[in-house]
């Protein structure tokens, strides 16, 4: 029944009466007079449809509501507060009564379930013989089950405690199991915040989906995603407490520059998380703060995308591949990403290996506009990888904190830790990377910032335009994305990755400081077809890594080193700049013509600088080939050979001197010097199927010595 108001009016539902049945029709019941009959008023269809769709959006409307619809259905206010009213109660009663069936089944079914237990107790029988069990006997099969139970609720019992250590509450196990789609079960994990710089966020569900790899005879074998779970949480700890600045774990110089690790206060602080550090193997740790022209958020997105990732860091970074994502996050962020990740560093130098190193990168957030990104290596036991495959580098927790500032940009601390085989490097390096100059926090930060600085500049409309007035703006950005595939092609034939399918070359001739590769070129856009030689070598040179590369970026002093200059000055046609300093920039070059004949070849240059070091990397090109390209033509298809020089610090001195105001007085530090890494690629025979020979070896090794000699003349005389 309905509700009778004050007016007389009795409102029923729309939906039905309490019994479930729903009604196409309201009434509500009209008292004039205690003596007379009960009228009932009938409502619409439409009103009944207009209802119904209102409740569904505010259950509980507020008196201008209810007064709007009173008018738009020709209603009293009065009978849709009431059908409300009714609405709501017999909503409610529903919702009662279905809890109410469903305890009951639950009841009855456990009231079975106890009569069956206590009928078992009473009378055991035995499995095997189908007599009457002895009291005491158990069989292997219940004795095996009761052993595995015993390991999962020892498992989750784990599992629970690493939830309530970020949680800070008790987790309480499921009474029941839950019905899974698959075999493989998922873990979800709370992540709760872990308080750096006295912010912190509230837990939030972190959802984990199994995690597999390949195994023989291409079957899947499945991994304990709580494993990987545990492995990057006690990295996150780790790296924030690295990263707090009055960390006693951090020893400063006594100049106040560089800082390096304590490790008795470090192995007092921390477990190892993956292990011992294998045998042979020496510790390399820095950190370093900085601003940085970017906003946590592209930043994060930055560094977990690993295609932009190894876009941001070109000439540290290989190759960088996402093999497994564990968790993208939660909602439409990156907070409690957890992914496993592969990645190629490198130090451009032939005397330096590539690290390979197989990592898991983990990403939370702490705060509002404060981000940590932490990376680990898998063990090979972790990963049930070979025991016998051989790992030059293991990534202890590194990565980033990011916090925004209030003017758009971001302080980053980065936080470099690894153990790496110092066998594998040439004597030349090894005061390098002690130094943490080759794969440093200093190196990361410092490519960091350049490469967001470069980013601004190149898309900041008050930069002054010193292009041109050919170029094009479409014919810009093609001739900067020739220009980073000229880079990377540069370092892809220094260090051997496994971007390039490169054959190393074994002659009696050359020296062990000399590495000479070929590979075969087919149909590859952007090349030459035929037979590819790279030879690259890394001496030490007498003089501050600043001012040999303010020499060799000099065009007018090009000629005493570069036999393409054809015994004269360089003439820059284009400038384009890339940061706010003269030295970063791509620039277009015009060798000295001697006759009419010389005036067919242009030379496409990129340079920068920063405090880790500097490159020079340029290619000749035809004047055909630059004109499309300035015109805004398609790049991928020019072909190029790039060449070029890498100057990093020796490492005899501290890295936190003013590098840009050094560069741009000219001023030198006796008794140190820097490394300079001479590379070539050079077409020997447009046959690709033609065989090498001694003579074409013999000839790019001359022109590497032949280089060498005369940039060590040149700054000697300087």
């Amino acid at each position: 029944m309905g509700r009778i108001n004050e007016d007389g009016y009795e409102s029923m539902s729309g939906s039905g009466n309490l019994d479930g049945g729903l009604e196409d029709e309201q009434e509500t019941l009209v008292l004039e007079r205690p003596a007379k009959k009960l009228k009932y008023h009938r409502h619409t269809q439409e009103q009944i449809n207009e209802l119904e769709t209102c409740f569904k959006e505010w259950p509980h409307p507020d008196e201008k509501q209810r007064l709007d619809l009173s008018r738009k259905l020709n209603l009293e206010p009065r009978q849709v507060k009431f059908w409300f009213q009714n609405r709501r109660t017999q909503m409610k009663n529903q919702l009662e009564r279905h809890e109410n069936v469903m305890l009951r089944q639950e009841n009855d079914k456990l009231r079975v379930e106890n009569v069956a237990i206590k009928d078992a107790v009473r009378n055991p029988i035995c499995n095997h013989c189908g007599g009457v069990a002895m009291l005491g006997n158990i069989t292997i099969e219940e004795n095996q089950l009761r052993v595995e139970n015993a390991q999962l609720r020892d498992e989750l019992s784990r599992i629970c405690g690493l939830a309530e250590k970020f949680l800070g509450r008790p987790v309480t196990p499921l009474a029941s199991p839950i019905a899974l789609p698959r075999p493989s079960s998922n873990l979800e994990l709370e992540v709760a915040g872990n308080g750096f710089g006295g912010l912190s966020s509230g837990g939030t569900p972190l959802p984990m989906g199994p995690l597999t790899r390949p195994g023989m005879m291409g079957v899947e074998k499945p991994f304990n995603s709580s494993v990987f779970v545990e492995l990057a949480v006690t990295a996150m700890d780790e790296l924030l407490r690295l990263a707090q600045a009055d960390s006693p774990i951090w020893m400063t110089s006594l100049d106040g520059g560089k800082e390096t690790l304590n490790p008795v206060e470090y192995m007092r602080t921390f477990s190892p998380c993956i292990g011992l550090k294998p045998s042979g193997f020496v510790t390399e740790a820095s950190r370093e703060t900085g601003i940085v022209m970017i906003n946590s958020l592209a930043l994060v997105e930055t560094l977990m995308d690993g295609s932009r990732w190894a876009q941001m860091f070109p000439c540290v970074i290989a190759k960088a591949s996402t093999t497994d994502v564990l968790s993208s996050g939660i909602g439409r962020t990156r907070h409690g990403a957890l992914q496993l990740m592969h990645a190629e560093f490198q130090v451009l130098s032939p005397l330096v290996p590539v690290r390979q190193v197989k990592f898991l990168r983990f990403c939370k957030q702490h705060g509002e506009g404060l981000w940590a990104v932490v990376d680990v290596s898998i063990d090979t036991a972790l990963d049930g990888a070979s025991i016998n495959s051989f790992v030059n580098c293991r990534r202890l927790p590194s990565g980033c904190v990011v916090q925004d500032l209030s003017n758009g940009y971001t302080r980053v601390t980065w936080i470099e830790h690894s153990e790496y085989d110092e066998s594998a490097v040439h004597y030349l390096y090894r005061s390098l990377l002690s130094s943490g100059l080759g794969f440093g926090a200093l190196r990361w930060l410092a490519t960091l910032q350049r490469q967001c600085e470069s980013i601004a500049v190149l898309l900041s409309s008050t930069v002054p335009c010193e292009d041109h007035p050919v170029l094009t703006q479409a014919g810009r950005r093609s001739l900067l994305q020739l220009t980073n595939r000229m880079r990377d092609n540069f370092c892809a034939g220094v260090c051997a990755s496994t971007v390039r399918m490169w054959n190393k070359l074994h002659v009696a001739s050359l020296g062990e400081d000399v590495k000479v590769m070929t590979r075969k070129s087919m149909n590859i856009p952007g090349e030459p077809p035929g037979v590819i030689l790279s030879a690259a070598t890394s001496v030490w040179m007498p003089i501050m890594h600043q001012q040999l590369f303010s020499f060799l970026r000099d065009e007018r002093q090009r000629s005493k080193w570069d036999i393409l200059s054809n015994g004269g000055p360089m003439q820059e046609m284009i400038h384009i700049p890339k940061g706010q300093t003269s030295s970063n920039c791509v620039s277009l070059l015009r060798p000295n013509a001697r006759n009419q004949n010389d005036n067919t070849m242009l030379i496409l240059q990129e340079t920068w600088a920063d405090a880790s070091g500097s490159l020079i990397v340029y290619a000749p090109l035809d004047v055909a080939s630059m004109r499309a390209v300035m015109t805004g033509g398609d790049s991928s298809f020019v072909a190029l050979l790039p060449s070029g020089f890498a100057i990093v610090p020796d490492g005899s001195s501290g890295y936190g001197d003013d590098w840009s105001g050094k560069l741009a007085r000219g001023s030198s530090n006796k008794g140190s010097g820097s490394l300079l890494t001479v590379a070539f690629q050079i077409l020997v025979n447009s046959l690709p199927m033609a065989k090498l020979n001694v003579e074409s070896v013999e000839t790019v090794n001359s022109l590497l010595s032949c280089t060498i000699n005369k940039i060590k003349s040149a700054v000697s005389s300087a």
